[in-house]
């Protein structure tokens, strides 16, 4: 018997590695990664060079990404195929091979995987290896604490109506969020309501080759996928 591995591959930066991750990376089989189609992959570009010459790539190549809106019924009715299909694949390997699945950040924090191991669940043995979130080696990067003493911090999708997005970022004291892209305009509109703009970055590729780190009220109206903006807590300070 085999069983599904999903190794957390941290922020981007191998060298961000869990030792764990980094052994079980070496020394797979047959390892699978989720991708755009067209695209390498962020996770496999990470593990570059570590991956032996023999090993079995399975790259799951996602039906649909951004070309349909996620509240339309055909986005998550594709969706659910997609892993469905996957998990039955894996779960036939893992019958008598171990299968290593890269995830960039930490597998349990929105990572795609979370859908798949729902889904092995009674088919596979599953383990999933921890790793570091990309809002750690975001907030990292620009120097300055996230929280101090007893600060909240909250965690938004800028996928949120500006409305949500408003009173959370006002209602805490620490912030973190996520899913940028195209919501980018809603959200600094959003900061400003909650009058957070001022003390919001926008850390571009965190972590990896091209990283960027500049106040969201100086940045460009675009911001690529690996985009995360971090307003920091105050706290009380000895």
């Amino acid at each position: 018997m085999g069983k599904v591995i999903c190794v957390g591959l941290g922020p981007g930066d191998p060298e961000l590695m869990s030792v764990k991750a980094d052994r079980l990376i070496r020394s797979a089989r047959h390892v699978a990664y989720f991708r755009k189609a067209g695209r390498a992959g962020q996770a496999r570009q990470i593990v570059e060079g570590m991956i032996a010459g023999d090993v079995r790539e399975y790259p799951m190549e996602y039906p649909v990404t951004t070309e349909i809106h996620f509240s339309d019924p055909e986005y998550n009715r594709l969706l659910a195929a997609f892993y469905e299909d996957w998990a039955q694949r894996l779960a036939v390997l893992a019958e008598s091979e171990d299968v290593v699945v890269l995830c960039e950040g930490d597998p349990f924090f929105y990572g795609s995987f979370m859908h798949l191991h729902s889904r092995l669940q009674g088919r596979a043995e599953v383990e999933v290896v921890p790793g570091i979130t990309g809002m750690s080696g975001c907030w990292t990067a620009t120097g300055i604490p996230i929280t101090w003493g007893d600060d909240v911090l909250t965690v938004l999708m800028a996928t949120l109506p500006e409305e949500e997005l408003a009173t959370r970022a006002r209602d805490t004291d620490a912030l973190v969020i996520m899913k940028i892209g195209r919501n980018l305009p809603k959200l600094r509109r959003a900061l400003a309501t909650a009058g957070r703009l001022g003390a919001a970055w926008i850390v571009e590729r965190g972590t990896m080759e091209g990283q960027r780190v500049q106040r969201l009220s100086e940045a460009e109206e675009v911001a690529p996928y690996f985009s995360i903006v971090v307003v920091h807590g105050q706290g009380r300070r000895p």
